[in-house]
């Protein structure tokens, strides 16, 4: 069977909601633009779980940035969403990434109308935000983490408004199953009971997707989403760039719109061959590894499954209230005796490292992936077929803060345990800690007065050497498409902070509104938008301290704040009020960031040998042909992959042959393709190794294959980088 056969009633729904959509003018200007963020792949820090032996060593699937915009028309009221594969927004790439826009477009998008948004994947490279907090376990700024994000941000922008077009945008909700569960469920049991009574669970299953269709085509350009589950499938010893569950919803998502739409089952489909399968033997065993030549900079570009020419279908997967929801469905156990963790606490006999999430592929973290990842995009696939609920009614956005850690911060979560001698709900801290806690900062009376009952741990809002630790000022955001509103939120909100927050504000539009809003207005939350700081639980989550709590930074009024001022943002916006600025803005703290990463190691193959050699060719199974599922892998000299992230390119292939043609047919952005990067010593000197693997999935066709790398040297004074590739032996799959 097909792996998505069961979904064929939806493609066939789809298929009919093509043709049966009415035909509209187009309400709006729309416009999608998608563009590759994929950063350093060896030796860099992954931004997440804040541990510092987590580095980058390859990629499972690329990162990307995705945009869509809205207009009333060529110059009228507009604004642009940007959903990243990344651990969350950065107030300095928000930064720069708004003065290469002023220098392109003017004032057309200001901090005022470009909300960017994390997805939380915990399995991208890190150092790309400005306070210290954030850039310890990176070992400071990372340029090229930093450099990829932004380019990826601007391009995709100009994408989707060199894209902008007449449309039409469908809202559709449901609810999706069994993607998350609340990690801290005895927190939320301390909201009122009355509270808690009015919603079936802890956790907010509601999906909700905007589906953008061309007018002039009838066809839809793009969808984006929002739902609440962590980018926590890929766990905290994992070593491969991922965009976790959401990056891999969207990518299904991306390729099964693409390949349906052009009447493919499977990208193979077309290369399929009818040939007795010892034929096709006989031919591999005569293709022999090419050895390392010399490439260009782009020519992996031409390799490339999926060639990002601007027009493609963008299928974005946002995150909401995230902070209490884990996508590590099966629950929390003990890793000594297999029994689920302490309910209060999430720990073992004391020890909050024994305590893990188990995600619904439990012991496969790549298989839970994929699942928690379909099961978003079957439910996506399902909204986007039976939408047709049409949004009008005007664009409008309006934009407008010391901070501490607690103890229960450094116990970590149960998708991610932190430092030995933490528990959550720590309401102290041991002596030990408290020296060294003083040396950095001890913290003043005010600040343990008002974070109570928090212990303060880190003061970072009180800490300012080398620059400062923690941001001070937080930029919120309201965007509005008729009746459907975005809250951009700058962290990660409970499941109940994110419910009372949005009550909030569509109380108060409703209010305030003069008709424009009512019990139909649809309030969504987009977490870890334009910046980041941390979680926001609500009081009474605050008085447990387990890690959402201890994590939220401005103490246990810290959602009643943020109510506050998206209450005034709010009634702006129903009253049609413009609001002043409050003469503080970001602090630009590009000038003083410092970096302790090590330059990459690689910079030359061992002697006699070619960056593009084989090391190991591809080992031919008993029986001569591979089987669906199996592995084939092959390992190359090769340099280090920092000397050159290949953007919109790829560093792996999968090439078939198609008459007497290489057709390439999986690359670096596949699920079902890893490139691994390491090194070896060899007389005491370090050479870098690249391993391509390939799961053969089972809709590839039968045929004969290899596996291509692509690669780049070191850029030296006197030269540019040298460019290579080499493929390996051929080999039959059946």
């Amino acid at each position: 069977m097909h792996k998505h056969q069961h979904l064929l009633p939806i493609f066939v729904a789809l298929c009919a909601a093509f043709a049966l959509i009415d035909e509209v003018d187009g309400e709006y200007l729309i416009g999608v633009g998608s563009y590759d963020m994929t950063g350093p792949t060896a030796g860099v820090n992954m931004m997440g779980y804040a541990n510092i032996d987590q580095n980058t060593a390859g990629i499972h699937f690329r990162l990307r940035a995705r945009t869509f915009i809205v207009a009333e028309s060529s110059q009228g009221a507009r604004f642009a969403f940007v959903n990243l594969d990344a651990g969350m927004a950065s107030q300095l790439v928000t930064i720069k990434v708004l003065q290469r826009l002023k220098t392109r477009f003017g004032d057309l998008y200001t901090q005022e109308n470009l909300a960017i948004s994390g997805t939380h994947t915990h399995a991208g490279p890190a150092g790309y935000l400005q306070y210290v907090v954030y850039s310890v376990t990176s070992l400071g700024f990372i340029n090229q983490t930093f450099d990829a994000i932004v380019t990826a941000i601007e391009q995709s922008i100009i994408q989707a408004h060199n894209n902008l077009k007449p449309g039409s945008i469908l809202l559709n909700t449901g609810d999706v199953e069994n993607a998350g569960i609340n990690r801290s469920p005895s927190a939320y049991l301390f909201n009122p009971p009355e509270e808690r009574a009015r919603y079936t669970t802890n956790v907010d299953t509601t999906m909700t997707l905007l589906k953008l269709l061309d007018s002039a085509s009838n066809r839809s350009i793009g969808a984006f989403s929002w739902f609440a589950t962590h980018g926590t499938s890929m766990s905290r010893e994992n070593r491969l760039i991922s965009g976790d569950n959401k990056g891999a919803a969207a990518r299904f998502f991306e390729d099964w719109f693409t390949f349906s739409n052009n009447s493919l089952s499977t990208r193979n489909t077309k290369f399929s061959t009818i040939q007795n399968i010892s034929t096709l033997r006989n031919k591999a065993q005569k293709i022999k590894a090419t050895g390392g030549k010399p490439c260009g900079k782009t020519t992996s570009q031409g390799f490339k499954v999926r060639k990002n020419d601007g027009s493609r279908f963008v299928g974005a997967f946002c995150q909401s209230n995230v902070g209490d929801v884990t996508p590590n469905v099966l629950g929390a156990f003990c890793t000594d005796t297999g029994k689920p963790c302490d309910f209060n606490h999430s720990s073992c006999n004391g020890n909050d490292q024994l305590c893990v999430g188990r995600g619904p592929g439990y012991p496969d973290e790549i298989l839970s992936t994929k699942i928690i990842g379909e099961r978003q995009f079957e439910k996506a696939m399902e909204l986007f077929s039976s939408a047709t609920n049409p949004l009008s009614g005007k664009i409008d956005y309006r934009h407008t803060c010391p901070a501490a850690v607690g103890a229960g911060f450094a116990a970590g979560t149960t998708d991610g345990p932190g430092v030995f001698g933490f528990q959550q709900g720590d309401t102290e801290i041991n002596e030990m800690w408290k020296r060294l806690r003083d040396l950095l900062k001890e913290p003043s009376q005010y600040q343990v007065d008002c974070q109570k009952p928090k212990p303060v741990l880190l003061s970072t809002g009180e800490m300012f050497v080398p620059y400062a630790w923690a941001p001070a000022i937080l930029p919120i955001q309201i965007l509005r498409l008729g009746n459907f509103v975005i809250l951009s939120v700058p962290g990660e909100f409970t499941t109940m902070a994110g419910r009372r927050l949005r009550e909030a504000v569509k109380e108060t539009l409703i209010n305030n509104g003069n008709g424009e809003f009512d019990n139909e207005t649809h309030v969504v939350m987009a977490g870890l938008t334009n910046t980041y700081s941390q979680y926001i639980a609500t009081f009474e989550e605050y008085k447990q301290q387990r890690y959402e709590a201890a994590s939220t930074l401005y103490g246990p009024h810290t959602l009643s704040a943020y109510i506050q001022e998206f209450k005034k943002l709010a009634k702006a916006m129903a009253t049609g009020e413009q609001l002043g600025g409050t003469g503080l803005s970001p602090p630009d703290l590009s000038s003083v960031q410092l970096s302790l990463l090590q330059d990459p190691l690689g910079d030359s193959p061992p002697p006699g040998k070619r960056f593009g050699d084989m090391l190991q060719d591809v080992a031919q199974p008993k029986g001569g042909s591979f089987k669906k599922g199996d592995k084939p892998s092959a390992t190359f000299w090769s340099a280090n992959p920092r000397y050159d992230l290949l953007i919109e390119g790829t560093f792996a292939v999968v090439e078939m042959l198609q008459g007497e043609r290489w057709v390439p047919v999986y690359d670096d952005d596949d699920f079902c393709l890893y490139f691994k990067w390491n090194v070896t010593v060899d007389n005491g000197s370090l050479y870098g190794l690249a391993t391509i693997e390939w799961e053969v999935p089972e809709d590839a066709a039968s045929g004969v294959y290899r596996l291509r790398h692509f690669g780049s040297s070191k850029k030296t004074k006197d030269s540019p980088n040298e460019f290579f590739t080499g493929a390996s032996s051929a080999f039959t799959v059946s």
